[in-house]
């Protein structure tokens, strides 16, 4: 059973997450988060420092349960280029559904301060080390390149799906999202084998 407290801190995550991709960042403020998740100014600090505070968890949050999703997802694939498959399908998929989290996740990560960024790379680390893990499955599997670079090709694949996701919000969501996983696996496939 979910505690109250679990749920009232999932409230401010969610309106914060609302309002943070309709205002930006510098833009919303605690009050209308906390008028968002229909609760009083002072209660958001019981939970959270600050704004930067309630980013963080946020990310900590969401990117923690894609991560935990791409885990899973991965354990059930049969070789590592069904897992590279897998992840842009979560990717894409994930964020197009959640175009909120999309929003602050593309554009509001790229205009915080270098500390928030780095706070919110310590977030994403365990999604490009299971990047990195497929791809060193992948060599081998044989499936992939023995000269691949890994360091270097993680971040490429990560990037990549990363700039999809950034293009498909600037053009205004005029297509969908996750019709582009095929032509994107299609694209890393043929670079890594």
């Amino acid at each position: 059973m979910i505690s109250r407290k679990h749920e009232k801190f999932e409230l401010i995550l969610e309106a914060a997450l609302k309002v943070i991709a309709e205002n930006g960042f510098h833009g919303s403020q605690i009050s209308k988060i906390a008028k968002e998740a229909g609760i009083a100014d002072g209660t958001v600090y019981l939970y959270f420092k600050n704004k930067e505070d309630i980013l963080i968890s946020l990310f900590q949050q969401r990117l923690g349960d894609l991560v935990s999703m791409f885990k899973s997802s991965v354990r059930e694939t049969n070789s590592a280029d069904d897992a590279i498959r897998k992840i842009c399908e979560i990717h894409f998929t994930e964020l197009e559904q959640n175009v909120n989290l999309a929003y602050v996740t593309q554009i509001e990560l790229r205009q915080s301060s270098l500390e928030l960024r780095k706070a919110i790379g310590h977030v994403v680390k365990p999604y490009i080390q299971l990047i990195e893990n497929i791809l060193e499955q992948g060599v081998q599997e044989k499936l992939f390149r023995p000269d691949l670079d890994i360091k270097l090709t993680r971040l490429l694949l990560f990037g990549g799906m990363d700039e999809v996701v950034t293009s498909w919000l600037t053009s205004g969501r005029k297509y969908s999202l996750s019709a582009q996983v095929d032509k994107t696996v299609e694209f890393f496939l043929k670079g890594l084998k």
